[in-house]
């Protein structure tokens, strides 16, 4: 089947947004030393506070979006078929983006961080469901 240009799109829009979450992967592994100095040196947010909780919190959530990027990456294989829960998952990802915002500006992030997180998975899942909407090629039935 012949994939129409919005879908070539969604395509590489999913596979963008699911690499770069795969990029979360070392630091589930990560010795904390190095996780330190990304959180320190690298993006110049102080000490990272060295508690079990800090130690899982970072781990627990690399690897969940490990596999949430695994998974975006995978609906990209057959968009046709995935449409349904991609468009769905790109709601999500406009809500996602709405409370992580709310949530950045609570927990007192440095402006670069809140206009580029919150904002940038929304603008994701917004551009998502466009896509999803522009897409003329239809979805089959549900298997």
């Amino acid at each position: 089947m012949t994939l129409t240009r919005s879908d070539r799109l969604l395509v590489w829009l999913l596979r963008i947004i699911g690499g770069v979450e795969l990029c979360a992967i070392p630091f589930v592994f990560f010795p904390w030393s190095w996780m330190n100095a990304v959180h320190n040196q690298g993006l110049g947010l102080g000490e990272l506070p060295n508690a079990p909780i800090v130690d899982y919190m970072a781990r627990s959530l690399s690897a969940l979006y490990a596999v949430h990027g695994a998974l975006v990456v995978r609906l990209s294989w057959d968009v046709v078929r995935f449409r349904p829960l991609i468009q769905f998952l790109g709601g999500l990802h406009i809500l996602l983006g709405l409370v992580i915002l709310g949530i950045d500006v609570s927990a007192g992030w440095p402006l670069w961080w809140i206009l580029g997180e919150g904002p940038g998975i929304a603008l994701g899942g917004g551009l998502i469901v466009l896509l999803t909407q522009k897409a003329s090629t239809p979805a089959g039935p549900p298997d």
